[in-house]
């Protein structure tokens, strides 16, 4: 079970940038632990060791090196956007390891999501962590002005609708630090901010769901309405959230998961139910 954790207190990033990577690890971390800088030589050093063992195939001749010199780095895009082989080595830094979902080692958390402290979600170049902070679950994808509390059975369904919308999710395993090892002085990256509970729910009211573009956005820079079309929650007021987070009955599971999918995918296809019903009148026709 996990130990309270910095006094009780949210660490939260909002959007900067291309840097939801970073935004993700240092959330699942609950602290500033890392930099874009931190992130990128990582990246390098990956990059390093993969060269050499393809250099060593190809000498071998076991394969052709030639395919993977042809990109100048395998583990983080031109647009800033890390692997998850980045985002692994910097949490084995601190001992934690990160599994995919969808393995055998993790059918436990399939069934109860609950049991676990953490989970990383990533979709085309958007990365974001759902983190368990002093006993409770709250969504801290940096498009968001704070954290969002999830309940329980929220959670559940949440990552089934995430999962049915083709995002990849990871659970991370270990001894989460317990408090963030700055002084207030460091304990800030410039987009970083610590919340009480109390707080973030406040911020999220009086912000909306979604932090809208920022001036950094303005100039080309991923935004929260690049990124609504692949968020299945999105399709959810702030009420229906509200709703289903208050609700506890397990036999309601399935059946709103299903809701949020249909959400989704009619979002995705606005024409579809437009479509339906011309059919439907030609046909009494």
């Amino acid at each position: 079970m996990e130990r309270p954790s910095n006094g009780g207190i949210l660490y939260h990033e909002v959007q900067e940038a291309n840097l939801c990577a970073v935004h993700c690890v240092n959330t699942v971390l609950q602290g500033p632990f890392f930099s874009e800088f931190d992130l990128a030589a990582v990246a390098s050093d990956l990059d390093g060791k993969e060269r050499q063992v393809m250099l060593e195939g190809a000498a071998a001749g076991t394969f052709s090196a030639g395919d993977f010199f042809s990109e100048e780095s395998h583990n983080v895009s031109l647009g800033g956007d890390f692997s998850i082989q980045v985002l692994q080595k910097a949490l084995e830094v601190w001992n934690l390891q990160v599994i995919p979902l969808n393995c055998r080692d993790a059918e436990p958390a399939q069934i109860d999501p609950e049991l676990e402290n953490a989970f990383i979600c990533h979709l085309h170049d958007h990365w974001f962590c759902i983190r368990k902070v002093n006993g409770e679950w709250y969504n801290f994808d940096s498009l968001l002005a704070a954290p969002q509390h999830l309940s329980k059975f929220y959670l559940s369904a949440f990552l089934d609708s995430l999962r049915g919308s083709g995002w990849s999710i990871f659970i991370v395993k270990g001894n989460f630090p317990q408090e963030c090892p700055l002084s207030s002085s460091e304990a800030s990256n410039g987009f970083g901010q610590w919340l009480s509970p109390e707080d973030a729910e406040r911020l999220l009211k009086t912000t909306g769901a979604v932090r809208r573009s920022s001036p950094s956005s303005a100039s080309g820079n991923r935004t929260s309405d690049n990124v609504d079309q692949q968020r299945p929650y999105e399709a959810l007021s702030r009420e229906e959230v509200r709703a289903f987070s208050e609700m506890e009955d397990d036999d309601l599971k399935a059946a709103i998961a299903a809701s949020l999918l249909d959400a989704c995918a009619a979002g995705a296809n606005p024409g579809a139910v437009g479509s339906s019903s011309q059919k439907e009148s030609e046909k009494q026709k």
